[in-house]
């Protein structure tokens, strides 16, 4: 109802402010009762109303029935729009005092309401008061955290319980019990929603870890992650030459076995590259178990690094062949020694490492680069695919551009 006579003052009060409006337009000008349009003379009072100044100018002066004619529209323009003006103030106090009767009666209940609740009557409404007041009102069960949550919404002074001033009506109550029930019902489908979204996340996770084997490994992964590391020790030995050919070498077990190794690894027609091509292959196939990847890529880059102390030896040769002081023997001995020494610590180290089911991470400049190689979860789509890491950025970027958009 209140909202009714809003509309209606407003209605008037419009069309007052046109009326108003139109009678200064019609100050100016004034419509004839033939139509066309005269000048409107000032009126005079006494005497001299009887007479009317002629202009300057050629023109004629209008006549007595249009200055009377227009008097007379005039007088009820200002008659009806001190009328809408008189209404539209008697509909405002209306509303004003609707408004009033309806703040004291909204009042008047609220204070029935707080004597009902305050039991104890110290004037002010606990907690528990508010939880048995209304669970008594409603005809319902409340929690606690419910009722502690319509506190913290109505307590304005902080104070743990509700004054009179604070206190409001059941219905308000009622009506703020049903928003925080819509607000939890919400929350708890956006729980839903995102306990589903983290479950598929798992499972798609789970599903890349059994297409790309990052378990811990297993007794037999171990043992075959130290396999590739022969590759290495083969060709490496013709730096332990020196060592390996010595009198008494023949006499230990350790140096049989790797004679016998490398009798065979040599029988194969390009054993260097047949190997490199194999462990190379291997390494790229999922399914195995990441130690065993990671250990086929560094005994890969292990015979390649044994390239440069070859290269080392033939430049520096040269070098010194053509300056007149060739390298002697027994620096070229020494030199390889510390070269297969070298190896062989490191190979000790990877093998005795992977043996304990740990990556052998620590050699310098090979072990990054070859975890740079090294496939990970998120170099694969959702169907197994590998995805090259320029896709992968980009994706990445496109992802940080929608995030930042939405935010």
């Amino acid at each position: 109802m209140t909202t009714t006579m809003h509309r209606i003052i407003c209605t008037l009060t419009a069309a007052a402010t046109a009326l108003v409006a139109l009678s200064a337009a019609t100050d100016a000008f004034v419509a004839g009762p033939g139509g066309s349009a005269r000048t409107r003379l000032p009126a005079t009072t006494g005497a001299a109303s009887r007479f009317v100044v002629p202009a300057r100018s050629s023109r004629r002066s209008a006549p007595r029935g249009t200055r009377l004619y227009g008097a007379e529209d005039d007088d009820a323009q200002d008659s009806e729009i001190e009328r809408l003006k008189k209404m539209a103030a008697k509909l405002r106090a209306e509303a004003a005092s609707l408004e009033a009767d309806k703040a004291q009666q909204l009042a008047e209940a609220a204070e029935k309401a707080f004597n009902r609740f305050d039991v104890n009557s110290d004037g002010e409404v606990s907690l528990s008061e508010l939880k048995i007041g209304l669970e008594k009102e409603l005809k319902t069960e409340i929690s606690d955290k419910r009722v502690k949550e319509l506190m913290d919404v109505f307590d304005t002074s902080g104070d743990g319980a509700l004054q009179l001033e604070e206190f409001v009506t059941v219905n308000k109550f009622r009506n703020q019990l049903e928003a925080l029930a819509r607000e939890e019902k919400r929350l708890a489908a956006e729980a839903v929603q995102e306990s589903k979204r983290q479950e598929q996340e798992a499972l798609l996770a789970e599903a890349k870890l059994e297409f790309l084997n990052e378990k811990e490994p297993t007794v037999s992964d171990k043992v075959v992650s130290v396999l590739p590391y022969l590759f290495p020790l083969m060709d490496g030995l013709q730096y332990g030459r020196f060592l390996l050919g010595s009198d008494d070498a023949g006499a230990n077990p350790f140096v049989v076995v790797l004679a016998l190794l490398y009798s065979l690894y040599r029988s194969i027609p390009f054993s260097g590259f047949v190997a490199f091509f194999a462990l190379n292959t291997l390494a790229g196939n999922p399914s195995l178990n990441r130690l065993v990847r990671f250990n086929m890529q560094q005994a890969i880059f292990l015979d390649i690094a044994l390239f440069f102390p070859s290269l080392l030896i033939g430049l520096g040769g040269l070098v010194l062949g053509g300056a007149g002081s060739p390298v002697s023997q027994v620096a070229g001995e020494l030199f390889s020694d510390v070269i297969f020494g070298t190896l062989l610590l490191t190979l000790l180290y990877c093998m005795g490492s992977s043996l304990l089911g740990k990556e052998p991470d620590s050699i310098p400049l090979i072990s990054s680069a070859v975890k740079d190689r090294m496939p990970t979860i998120d170099m694969f789509d959702n169907d197994g695919r590998f995805v090259p890491s320029e896709s992968r950025k980009g994706d990445d970027e496109k992802d940080k551009s929608d995030k930042d958009k939405d935010s």
